[in-house]
């Protein structure tokens, strides 16, 4: 990794008929790529991470709750998550995001 690399995330796409399909992208001590694709329907309930996150939302559409906030999700929505900020999802139908983790 190194030199660096691309790839389509739009070939990565695998939407399940149920839950979640992750693959990393990329990842080091300092940070984590990965990308997600959620079945329509699927719920990940309020969590916390101890890293700052930004999810991208790459299709479809859902709800993201951040810090009791709801975001609409749709395609190009952008939204920063500072670390230990409470937040939670619902893939209103397939929905695929790049989720990126920092320290």
């Amino acid at each position: 990794m190194d030199k660096g690399f691309s790839k389509d995330l739009n070939e990565l796409m695998q939407f399940p008929t149920e839950g979640i399909f992750s693959t990393v992208l990329a990842k080091s001590d300092n940070y984590n790529y990965t990308l997600m694709c959620l079945a329509g329907g699927t719920d990940i309930d309020e969590h916390t991470s101890t890293k700052t996150g930004v999810v991208q939302v790459l299709k479809g559409k859902g709800v993201f709750r951040l810090s009791g906030n709801e975001i609409e999700m749709k395609e190009g929505t952008f939204i920063f998550m500072p670390a230990n900020a409470p937040h939670s999802l619902q893939a209103q139908e397939d929905l695929a995001v790049l989720l990126c983790l920092t320290k």
